[in-house]
């Protein structure tokens, strides 16, 4: 039981880095306790030492995902927890030394982290090292090097052999943060106001009105002044369902938004849900002028896996589960990320795009000045995903040095600075309206500019080289 537990207990350690416990401390000390059992055990049981670290490191952060399917739930912790184990058994493989033991584990799971950036179900990038750093000094590193350097840097922290030595360099990297960001203020301001229109958790749209949805919404919108300093007014995702009745356009919702842009004078930019086809629905970020036009849509790209469509559709409804939430599926975009609003460009993120780094790059890398994640957790009980998505948030606002403001319709809604500090963060499922003067940036950071793929390739190179290494020493693995 002894040999059982301890990786367990050193995967909860690192469970409880995550928000919303946000201990991110204990990530260090979870690792490290993991990788001297890894050690240990590299000769007798190496892909289970690292199966059961991760099943205790991912079970309580994904727990939200049983709202949505807990076979969906149950398999994506077993796929996680089997990717860590191949790492850890790989890692065991090509070692020849505690040192390079180390090593191997530090590339091996970080390479695992990436690959979750993909896959399986499109990617599903929760519960990450780099999500659990949020709040610590190590989330300074994501304008240079993103989310996958932060998750590396924890690895090589917790089980490098010296420790100190990792933490200077580390600390000399945090210092050259701002190494490659030539981002700096417009000299513009944009007046941004928000409404969470609150109500229940724990909701799914097939049991729910989705016209209360937007009269909780609309009423607090008429509930609004004019106002000379307000240049746009932002609704969260969800809050327009018209996808039993055709299209958007054609529904009585848009007429009373168009009114509201009219009498406000500001444009409105709303996420909806329209019919996309059969057995099909979109999700869209749509900009509403003053004078009822359309200016500008964005068609969400990355669907959420069993909460916008269901993976494997058949076999997890043969298994009992309720695939009825879900009776269609939404169909993905393929536009750029951004839309132009009140003058400047907003890159946006609706709800899910926002744990993926490259989905906001693409909205700044086309000149946006600011961030916005429309959301909805109204179907998920409690504050995990809330609170994992702020983290989120927070990492995008710091990798692309702008502001950002996620809306949702329960909560968390809030705004987050170019810095990742949270402001004015709402309660959930209470209704609010926040208003709030946001500067507009503009130009890129290192990471901006260079994206994911070179600490991919780096990563890759360190591999290769410690399989080379391995071989070098013991050319009679070869055979």
């Amino acid at each position: 039981m002894r040999r059982i537990a301890a990786p367990i207990g050193a995967g909860i350690l690192v469970a409880l880095s995550m928000p919303p416990w946000g201990w991110w401390p204990l990530a260090f000390f979870g690792i490290a306790w993991y990788g001297r059992i890894a050690i240990d055990r590299r000769d007798s049981s190496p892909f289970l030492v690292g199966f059961l670290f991760a099943l205790g490191w991912f079970a309580l952060p994904l727990s939200w995902m049983r709202f949505l399917s807990i076979p969906g739930f149950i398999a994506t912790c077993l796929i996680f927890a089997t990717l860590h184990g191949t790492a850890s058994y790989i890692a065991a493989r090509i070692s020849t030394r505690d040192k390079h033991h180390r090593q191997a584990l530090v590339v091996c799971h970080a390479l695992v982290e990436v690959l979750r950036l993909s896959w399986p179900f499109g990617g599903v990038p929760l519960a990450t090292l780099a999500i659990g750093q949020a709040q610590s000094p190590l989330a300074s590193l994501a304008p240079l090097v993103g989310v996958i350097g932060i998750s590396a840097a924890t690895l090589w922290i917790s089980l490098s052999a010296r420790r100190m030595r990792a933490i200077a360099a580390i600390v000399v990297l945090i210092l050259c943060s701002q190494v490659g960001s030539n981002v700096r203020d417009t000299g513009r301001s944009l007046g941004i106001t928000f409404v969470q229109g609150g109500g229940k958790q724990g909701t799914h749209a097939v049991y729910t009105s989705t016209h209360d949805v937007f009269r909780r919404h609309l009423k607090i919108t008429r509930s609004l002044t004019p106002n000379s300093a307000r240049n746009v007014l932002i609704w969260p995702e969800n809050a327009v369902n018209v996808t039993q009745e055709g299209l958007f356009v054609d529904n009585s919702d848009y007429a009373e938004l168009a009114a509201e842009a009219k009498r406000l004078n500001v444009p409105i930019l709303v996420c909806i849900t329209e019919d996309g086809g059969p057995r099909k629905f979109m999700n869209a970020a749509i900009v509403i002028e003053p004078d009822g036009r359309i200016s500008g849509r964005y068609d969400k790209v990355r669907r959420v896996p069993f909460g916008e469509y269901m993976p494997m559709r058949s076999l997890i409804s043969a298994m009992g589960a309720p695939t009825h939430l879900v009776p269609r599926d939404a169909r993905a975009g393929d536009a750029r990320a951004w839309l132009d609003v009140a003058g400047t460009r907003a890159a946006v993120a609706i709800s899910w795009e926002v744990f993926f780094g490259g989905r906001v790059n693409e909205g700044v890398t086309d000149g946006a000045t600011f961030i916005v994640n429309p959301t909805n957790g109204s179907s998920y009980t409690g504050t995990v995903l809330q609170t994992q998505q702020l983290a989120s948030s927070m990492l995008r606002a710091k990798e692309q040095q702008r502001w950002l403001v996620q809306v949702s319709p329960t909560g968390f809604s809030a705004f987050v600075t170019p810095s990742g500090e949270i402001l004015d963060r709402t309660d959930i499922s209470h209704s609010a309206v926040v208003e709030r003067t946001i500067s507009l940036r503009t130009g890129r950071t290192l990471y901006s500019r260079l994206g994911n793929r070179p600490y991919i390739l780096g990563l890759a190179a360190l591999f290769f080289m410690l399989v080379r290494r391995r071989y070098r020493t013991f050319p009679q693995a070869a055979s």
